[in-house]
């Protein structure tokens, strides 16, 4: 028996997944949440063997909230369920910490199968992304733009731009408020960022391309 948390802020989405689960008698919802601060409160309370994890949420999610769980739970199985189609992206959630990336375009028998597949200790990557994230390691590595940041440093320019201080993002991650400050001067200088108003811009265009291939 999988006993799974869903972690979803929809709750139509969240009703939809266990409706779907309850087709396949191995899989059990032991509990769910619509934040990454329930998640966490799940996470402490429950003897979970999978984590269902929604990319988007209110509050701490992503890859900070995969790094957090992943530092406090290495062992714990964290499948990532995502409307993004986005190689990049699925490529930071397994660094931060993620088992698989699957997106929610998929049929109800693959999110099944990566399920089975997550938990037994393999990876798991949405088929759709595969072909994209062979191409994409072929490329020759950037030095300045997006593509030049690390994982660390993304994590941490999207957490700024959400509006988090030096300090709030250092309590997230769990590191020292120097190390912090020192990704965030490499990161503005690799973006060519002059202040916190360009980085929040270029955070806020990158969610407007979201929603927009979203809805198309």
């Amino acid at each position: 028996m999988i006993d799974l948390i869903i972690a979803d802020d929809h709750t139509i989405m969240r009703e939809g997944l266990k409706r779907l689960f309850e087709l396949d008698k191995d899989i059990r919802i032991i509990g769910e949440a619509a934040n990454g601060t329930q998640t966490l409160e799940q996470l402490r309370n429950l003897p979970v063997d999978l984590l269902l994890l929604d990319i988007s949420m209110p509050g701490l999610s992503g890859e900070a909230l995969i790094s957090r769980i992943h530092h406090q739970y290495p062992e714990l199985p964290i499948l990532v369920l995502s409307m993004h189609c986005d190689p990049q992206l699925a490529i930071r959630v397994l660094r931060a910490g993620a088992t698989g990336y699957i997106t929610k375009s998929q049929p109800p028998e693959t999110l099944i199968s990566a399920v089975h597949k997550v938990e037994s200790g393999a990876r798991y990557i949405d088929p759709e992304l595969l072909e994209q994230i062979a191409l994409s390691s072929l490329k020759p590595v950037s030095r300045c733009g997006p593509d030049s940041l690390t994982n660390r440093e993304f994590q941490i320019m999207r957490l700024l731009a959400d509006g988090f201080s030096v300090n709030e993002v250092a309590q997230q991650l769990m590191i020292s408020n120097k190390t912090v400050s020192t990704h965030k001067i490499n990161l503005m200088e690799k973006m060519g960022f002059s202040s916190n108003a360009d980085l929040i811009k270029y955070a806020a265009g990158l969610e407007n391309a979201k929603k927009s291939s979203g809805k198309s």
